[in-house]
């Protein structure tokens, strides 16, 4: 081994993707990420890693709750363009799009989403760049039938890229 680190290798990681919200007395936010996973079950926890130069860490932060909404694999480019590639310090990216409120106010994507759950953030680890909110799911519903979505959808059959505050951008 050369020590070069290759996307590729880390591309082959396997992973859904998803959109993660919070709110911050009235108003609201969300990202795609690919970076979500149960981590206990008893109670049920989830985590997931935010670029700390993005509103919603922000958000997340202040509110100290997060939602997660996980999208079908028929989920168009355009809405997920929508919530990966602008910023909601320029859009409201919740305009003209279906969503509920959980139990503690975070917005839940309810558009092209198979099921959603909100979280109250227990701890977060500090990872350079990103910071990794741990949450305990205080309530999820599951909303209709269909295939997740996965990273290697996106990339292979969507041809979508990683924007460069995504995890999993490397630079060229």
């Amino acid at each position: 081994m050369s020590g070069k680190i290759d996307p590729e290798a880390l591309r082959n990681l396997s992973s859904g993707l998803y959109i993660v919200t919070s709110h911050f007395k009235n108003k609201t936010n969300g990202q795609i990420v690919n970076t979500v996973m149960q981590v206990a079950g008893d109670p049920p926890c989830v985590a997931t890693s935010i670029n700390k130069k993005n509103l919603t860490h922000d958000y997340i932060t202040k509110s100290g709750m997060f939602a997660i909404s996980v999208l079908a694999e028929s989920t168009p480019m355009k809405f997920i363009g929508r919530f990966g590639f602008r910023s909601g310090r320029d859009i409201d990216k919740f305009d003209q799009v279906s969503h509920k409120k959980g139990v503690y106010n975070s917005p839940m994507i309810t558009e092209h989403t198979l099921a959603v759950l909100e979280a109250k953030v227990r701890d977060q680890v500090d990872v350079v760049t990103h910071t990794v909110f741990i949450g305990e799911v205080v309530c999820s519903e599951f909303l209709r039938e269909g295939r997740p979505l996965t990273y290697a959808w996106y990339h292979e059959e969507l041809k979508g890229k990683s924007p460069k505050t995504a995890p999993t951008y490397m630079k060229p």
